[in-house]
């Protein structure tokens, strides 16, 4: 049997010979590394277990060396799927793909040596940011002992220079590594590969506005955590973690970056360009991007062909470039000669009409919701609404258009009282209802564009309340923020702001009016089950409530933009009930169709995936701001 020599973490150097190993005087982490480098036959003569998938469950993320899980070498659980990141690791995983190595490992154990390269790479970006940072500091004492500041101003400039970066990417390392300076846990945890440079930028971007010791507070909060979720993720995460420690802190952010607010153009690889407004007020954006929204859809229901990506880009330029958005429908829409912008009294914007709201059934009868002051537990969602839950939530419903004069010839009644008018239609808008009376600053949410301050819940909140189709949803949680019962309204507890939180009935009333669904949790009564496929919109809306976005971990899609499946098959025997549906975006339902995956939901709302790798990872409903 060959030797090979490797270096323990104390310098010294152990024999990796099975004739010499001694498993009573040798070191553990040794052990580990003779143990994985024997041969199957020499395996069972140890009586090591054999890896299998059963009963494998991993959380989101890349880490998968969680205690628990019994295997070998690089396969799930096995030793060097644990080994920190090292000179020992690198040794291991450089092993592993010599002369085509890589081709002979089972699935488990290539995806055990891809991680552990996620790790080494994790490692190796310490050590970069460590050297960064001696030579900043470095810079900055000689600065100092010269009395020439202009050595510290041009560290960026040396990296640019020694690493081939430009000069923005040359500062943006700098500030990196200046802020893991800062925040030491989060450099540890890249040195021992729980979490990688994206993770570790997230955190030093997000935590950049807090005070030393908010910033290590929320650090110590979240990063616990970091290596199970995606950068998406944990950046919600730290922002309601910041938003929670000092509200404050985001409105100082918000405004001092208000002062460089501008519109880019650049080029993209492709070829084609790209537009982009920068630091505008967020309440702003979520608008005009639901308003992008809603003329999409109009177009695509009045006959545009495309994709919606593709439909809002094209609204997107058609607005900014003053061309009338129904210059994008195809001319068999609307027969006869180009109509000129003159035609559209209020352009691309009509208002709504009483006709428009008549046509569009605004009443609560129409609607599928309580009567006027009332509420159901769960039933007002309508066909194509995107109901999800909420802690005393707002949400617009649509606007039927104008109809009559100022429409050109040939435009029907129904595409005029189609067209989109209004903030409505899918902005849904998550906040406490203590934030929303103003007697807290806790944030809210808004799907697709994530946690949101007080201030800017409160500021979007009433521009929803204005609009006449406002629908009003309450949510309880548990301590953890994890959804427990769920109501609707069509009428809300008063206007937002400190006003509404003086003494008064009219909230407690509101409250009292409610009738709660208590959503199921463990084992499923199954008292909401349909025998039909289609499930009714009330379970519908309270699936998008338990489960705000699609069931595969780390995707972020909102709930009421995926599909709602089937996780064990109807035509199978799957029940349509909150104990065997989920949200699922159009990618991750396919995803689930193809050979080799695999999904279970052991208890309602907890989704189990098994891929064809053989490991398991488990995603739970993300919580909701507490």
């Amino acid at each position: 049997m060959s030797a090979e020599v490797w270096e323990q973490p104390d310098g010294e150097d152990w024999r990796d010979d099975a004739e010499v190993f001694d498993p009573d005087t040798s070191p553990d982490w040794a052990e580990r590394a003779w143990l994985a480098r024997l041969s199957p036959e020499e395996q069972d003569e140890q009586a090591l277990p054999a890896w299998t998938a059963e009963g494998e469950v991993w959380a989101a993320g890349f880490v998968h060396h969680l205690p628990g899980a019994v295997g070998v070498g690089f396969a799930a659980g096995g030793a060097l799927d644990r080994l920190p990141p090292g000179r020992v690791l690198a040794g291991f995983a450089d092993d592993a793909q010599q002369d085509g190595g890589l081709g002979e490992l089972e699935d488990s154990e290539l995806v055990g040596v891809l991680c552990a390269w996620r790790r080494l790479a994790s490692w190796a970006a310490a050590g970069e940011a460590a050297a960064v940072v001696t030579l900043a500091r470095r810079r900055a004492v000689q600065a100092r002992q010269q009395r020439n500041g202009h050595l510290v101003e041009h560290v960026s400039d040396e990296l640019a220079a020694a690493l081939t970066l430009t000069g923005r990417s040359g500062g943006r390392l700098l500030e990196l590594a200046a802020g893991l300076a800062r925040l030491t846990a989060t450099w540890a945890a890249l040195a021992e590969g729980r979490i990688d440079w994206s993770r570790a930028a997230v955190v030093v971007d997000e935590l950049a506005a807090l005070a030393d010791a908010d910033a290590l507070a929320v650090e110590a909060r979240v990063l616990p955590c970091a290596g199970e979720m995606t950068t998406s993720q944990l950046r919600a995460a730290l922002r309601r973690a910041v938003l929670a420690v000092d509200p404050a802190a985001a409105g100082r952010r918000r405004r001092a970056a208000r002062k460089d607010a501008r519109v880019e153009v650049w080029q993209e690889p492709s070829g084609n360009a790209t537009l982009a407004g920068r630091e505008l007020p967020p309440a702003e954006v979520i608008a005009a991007d639901q308003r992008i929204t809603a003329l999409a859809r109009w177009l695509q229901a009045s006959g545009a062909t495309g994709t919606m990506d593709q439909l809002r880009a094209a609204v997107f330029t058609a607005l900014l470039a003053g061309r009338p958005v129904h210059t994008l429908l195809p001319e068999t829409a609307f027969p006869g000669p180009a109509f000129p912008a003159s035609a559209f009294p209020q352009a691309a914007f009509p208002g709504p009409s009483a006709a428009g709201d008549a046509a569009s059934g605004s009443g609560s009868e129409a609607s599928g919701c309580a009567r006027p002051g009332g509420s159901e537990p769960c039933g007002c969602a309508r066909p194509g609404d995107p109901g999800s839950g909420t802690h005393g939530r707002v949400r617009p419903g649509r606007h039927a258009g104008q109809t009559g004069s100022g429409w050109p010839p040939g435009v029907s009644d129904s595409a005029a009282e189609s067209w989109p008018a209004g903030l409505g239609g899918s902005v849904n808008l998550t906040m406490p209802l203590a934030s929303w009376l103003g007697t807290s600053d806790v944030p809210g949410e808004v799907p697709g564009y994530g946690p949101a301050d007080a201030d800017t819940c409160r500021d979007l909140a009433a521009r929803l309340a204005a609009t006449s189709r406002t629908r009003w949803c309450l949510t309880l949680t548990d301590k953890n923020g994890r959804a427990v019962g769920h109501t609707c309204a069509r009428r809300g507890p008063g206007p937002p702001g400190p006003l509404a939180g003086l003494p008064g009935a009219e909230p407690a009333r509101w409250l009292a009016s409610l009738r709660m669904a208590i959503l199921e949790s463990g084992a499923c009564s199954h008292a909401r089950g349909s025998p039909h496929y289609r499930p009714p919109r009330s379970l519908r809306h309270l699936i998008e409530i338990r489960n705000r976005t699609c069931g595969f971990p780390g995707c972020r899609r909102p709930a009421y933009r995926c599909d709602l499946d089937h996780t064990l098959p109807f035509d199978q025997g799957g029940r349509t009930c909150e104990c065997n549906l989920a949200a699922l975006c159009r990618r991750h339902h396919e995803a689930k169709q193809a050979p080799g995956w695999h999904l279970g939901q052991p208890e309602p709302g907890t989704l189990a995936w098994t891929l064809p790798h053989g490991r398991s990872y488990t995603a739970s409903p993300e919580p909701y701001p507490v």
